[in-house]
């Protein structure tokens, strides 16, 4: 990955000297290349390699100093995930593709996302938009809705439609699996090994594939 330049918002600078102590510090960090502390503007302009340092890194190292990078925190459910693979995509999009987020952790288990990221670099909606564009969605209440109430809303849709789609898979893989059986086993007539019933597994086998497993292919695709 290239270099990142981000220009970091920070408090608690009382003088010119809690600038020039930020500059310093900063500027050792192994995998820094250039830090200006600008006082007045209470910014830190920072070029590093993330190949070698993380922004995580570096934040902690200005608190270390006594100072502070003020971080917005949010913890919200997503949808979409059917493994945990597709937990360690959103991760990867996050911390590595989207500049001004600190750490993204994603509980496969709870099907919860823990994001840290810099307001003045990002907004929640671009980290919003990233997650969706690699498939999946966050579960987040408008104004004036409660959490829970939207959290309970989108699991129900989800299960609803996971369901369908078991539904269907059942409903086609289950005579394609009998009629295939039986006539390996030669438990029914010549007429199964007629050209038709060919074709006719494959309209049942269809469905199973591109219906009921449509998630799966969307989530190797994207990971």
């Amino acid at each position: 990955m290239s270099e990142l330049t981000l220009n970091l918002p920070i408090t608690g600078m009382s003088c010119a000297n809690c600038a020039a102590n930020i500059t310093r510090n900063v500027s050792k960090l192994d995998g820094v290349t250039d830090a200006n502390v600008n006082f007045a503007a209470e910014t830190a302009l920072v070029s590093f390699d993330p190949d070698k340092i993380g922004l995580n890194d570096i934040i902690h190292k200005i608190h270390g100093l006594g100072f502070k990078v003020p971080i917005s925190r949010k913890e919200l459910p997503v949808t979409g995930m059917s493994c945990a693979n597709c937990a360690a995509n959103i991760e990867r999009t996050l911390n590595k593709k989207v500049e001004g987020v600190v750490s993204a952790t994603v509980n496969f288990a709870s099907e919860r996302l823990l994001v840290e990221y810099i307001p003045s670099i990002v907004s929640f909606d671009i980290i919003l938009a990233q997650i969706r564009k690699v498939g999946f969605d966050l579960i987040v209440a408008d104004e004036g809705q409660d959490e829970e109430d939207v959290e309970e809303i989108a699991r129900h849709a989800e299960i609803k439609d996971q369901t369908q789609k078991f539904i269907v898979g059942v409903v086609f893989a289950l005579p394609l699996f009998l009629i295939s059986m039986s006539r390996d086993f030669a438990l029914i007539g010549s007429w199964s090994h007629a050209p038709w019933v060919n074709w006719f597994f494959f309209f049942l086998a269809t469905p199973v594939q591109f219906y009921t497993g449509i998630d799966y292919y969307v989530g190797a695709y994207k990971i």
